[in-house]
């Protein structure tokens, strides 16, 4: 398979589920002829239905697993220093599974050398020094405990997302396509359910703007239970959103985690605090790198809500 078709699989446009498509299965009756767009038609229905199902009814976050975290350089020069993601399970925000069978890692160091090799700049400019109002509640609370590293001083502030993309597996002989007349023509023969890690600088932030996923706020403790009810009711309402309804492809708009040039689609997983310099560009310094796995959204799973409220 040539580069550019493997771009391809690799380009959200790729997946018809992207342009919110109809829900329309094929309906087959003795004699009809098929081609291979009647079979395509039949996964993207039912791919289609379960994805609508799990981002109305689960939303987009993190189901299970994928903690990140931060592996430190050791004395064995073999082992280089790493950021984590352990394995789990997400839906995006257009409900498609992202699965991780298997621990995932991103090298620091050769990340930190390529982008320093390519935009400088782009280093200084996601440099801070007033990192906590840039973090979640919880990792400015437990910064500096139970051996995690403390608020640095000025840091580098970089997101890790993860991106669904489908991964060509395989080939098949099969008619060629196009203007061609080969005998020996293949075809992919699967595509699998995979993902990718990106690690993105932000530069731009502030208090006001912190670049961090938006959650609804929770309805007041002293609410009367008529007052919470029809905020609830409300909620429904006013939840269902422009882009998403069949037939109405129109572009995807990021969410306030979306770096510029993101996928609009990626989770959110966790943000990074690494500490540098005030050197232009920044240089790393000794500092243990701070991981706010806090910040993501979450999707409890029934049985979590069970135990949390003690059935």
């Amino acid at each position: 398979m040539t580069q550019s078709r493997q771009r391809t699989f690799r380009d959200q446009d790729f997946d018809p589920l992207m342009g919110a498509p109809p829900p329309e299965r094929p309906h087959y009756t003795t004699g009809m002829l098929l081609d291979a767009s009647d079979f395509l038609d039949e996964q993207t229905y039912h791919r289609g239905r379960l994805a609508q199902a799990l981002a109305f009814l689960s939303g987009g976050g993190t189901l299970a697993g994928l903690r990140v975290i931060h592996r430190s350089r050791s004395s064995d020069p073999r082992v280089e220093e790493e950021i984590r993601v352990q394995p789990g399970i997400a839906i995006d925000r257009i409900g498609r599974l992202i699965e991780l069978h298997r621990p995932a890692c991103l090298r620091l160091q050769r990340w930190w050398d390529g982008r320093i090799s390519a935009d400088p700049s782009a280093i200084r400019q996601a440099s801070y020094t007033d990192v906590g109002p840039l973090l979640s509640a919880r990792a400015r609370t437990e910064a500096g405990t139970d051996e995690r590293p403390p608020l640095p001083a000025r840091a580098l502030i970089a997101d890790v997302y993860l991106r669904f993309i489908a991964c060509p597996r395989g080939y098949t002989p099969s008619f060629a396509s196009g203007p061609y007349d080969a005998l020996n023509a293949v075809a992919t023969a699967r595509l699998r359910d995979a993902y990718e890690l990106l690690l993105v600088p932000r530069p731009g932030l502030d208090a006001a703007t912190p670049g961090l996923p938006s959650l609804p706020a929770p309805p007041p403790p002293d609410a009367d239970p008529a007052s919470r009810g029809a905020s609830l009711q409300d909620a429904v309402l006013d939840s269902w959103p422009m882009r998403g309804r069949a037939g109405a492809p129109e572009a995807l708009a990021p969410l306030s985690e979306h770096a510029d040039g993101v996928d609009p689609t990626a989770h959110f997983l966790a943000r990074l605090a690494i500490p540098v310099d005030d050197a232009a560009p920044p240089a790393r310094t000794d500092g243990g790198v701070l991981v706010d796995n806090g910040s993501r959204r979450f999707v409890a799973s029934t049985q979590l809500l069970q135990r949390w409220i003690g059935l």
